[in-house]
């Protein structure tokens, strides 16, 4: 278990970290997820050992490895601790065994027991076949697929993950998200995970942290992440919304009325007691249906295609409607013109008031 609480990062004036706190439990897979400049990695060095922060605490298994009040700082290769970069970090000169197997000579194992680990890594992976090659004659995955297993040879409480998948081409990225999700659920390793790219996050993730200059967003499932946006940033950096301001008319508990620009009301969700006053609502792009004919429901409007995308897995219209325009994403299977006239609709669940 990796308990972070308060946990403060500063480089001269500026707070590249600010008063972060979340936790993640054993054997779960949590993503830091934001825009470069975030303070995603800047916390996972923290984590690492490899950044000094400025204030707060890090805990790991309930053992303290840094605290700012206790002025304690464990050093990174005392935390029981391993990390897969970005850039791989394989040595070129080196075979893929020796590889692997450098953390565990360096920890001064047994021949015997390095080259049982180094096999074992090695298997999970699927690289066994090529213990012998030179890394320098490795491709990027191959590459990767090295670094994870020197990561995780040593059995480790914690894995610690800086982007590991932004250098490779997306086909091989898609292939790679599917064999780490696997080997994290079959080993149960404590793991974190940084990223900027939301498909990945949502895909990998038992839960996700979005970051925003320095602080945290929100904490979630996926689902939760992407279903119900707290704020106006995850609603616009988490997958694709619609963010439609307007002012609360009042409601019964969750359900709310809003009312939006061209005299159009909404049925809306509140995850919060709200008494009326503006603010803003998120609907996601592949929760609106288009039909040709009519509808009828407090959230059905007409509407006319403005402009259509063809983007294989599924088509984007840009819709004029009374309150402005909506995106709206469908299957490639359901197709109208430019300029046809369409009936807009979405369920109230889908259509979410943000704080703030």
């Amino acid at each position: 278990m990796i308990e972070v609480s308060g946990l403060t990062v500063r480089y001269g004036g500026v707070a590249a970290v600010d008063g972060v706190s979340f936790t993640v439990e054993r054997g779960e897979h949590v993503t830091l997820l934001g825009p470069s400049g975030c303070g995603k990695t800047t916390t996972l060095r923290a984590i690492a050992g490899l950044e000094q922060p400025s204030a707060g605490a890090i805990r790991i298994d309930g053992r303290t490895v840094y605290s700012a009040a206790e002025r304690a700082n464990v050093p990174a290769e005392k935390r029981g601790v391993s990390m897969v970069f970005q850039s791989y970090a394989v040595w070129p000169h080196m075979s893929v065994f020796d590889n692997v197997a450098y953390g565990l000579r360096v920890r001064r194992l047994p021949a015997a027991e390095i080259a049982r680990e180094v096999d074992r890594a090695l298997d999970l992976v699927q690289m066994q076949a090529y213990r012998s090659r030179s890394a320098s004659l490795l491709s990027g995955g191959q590459q990767q697929r090295v670094a994870l297993a020197r990561a995780i040879a040593f059995s480790p409480s914690v894995v610690l993950f800086d982007e590991p998948l932004s250098n490779l081409d997306a086909k091989l990225r898609a292939e790679m998200r599917v064999e780490l999700r696997e080997l994290q659920r079959r080993l149960d390793i404590t793991s974190v995970y940084v990223t900027h790219d939301q498909e990945e996050a949502l895909a990998i993730s038992d839960r996700v942290v979005v970051m925003n200059v320095g602080g945290i967003e929100q904490i979630g499932t996926p689902e939760q992440i992407y279903h119900r946006p707290k704020s106006r940033f995850v609603a616009d950096f988490v997958g694709s919304a619609n963010l439609i301001p307007g002012r609360v008319a009042g409601g019964d508990g969750q359900t709310i009325r809003f009312e939006a620009a061209g005299g159009l009301t909404l049925a809306a969700t509140a995850d919060r007691a709200v008494s009326g006053g503006e603010g803003t609502v998120a609907i996601r792009t592949a929760h609106i249906a288009l039909a040709a004919n009519g509808a009828s429901g407090a959230n059905a409007a007409a509407g006319t295609i403005r402009q259509r995308l063809f983007h294989g897995d599924f088509i984007q219209y840009v819709v004029d409607w009374p309150a402005g325009q909506l995106i709206v994403r469908r299957p490639p299977t359901d197709l109208y013109d430019e300029g046809a006239a369409v009936t807009v609709s979405f369920a109230a669940e889908h259509c979410v008031l943000l704080d703030g």
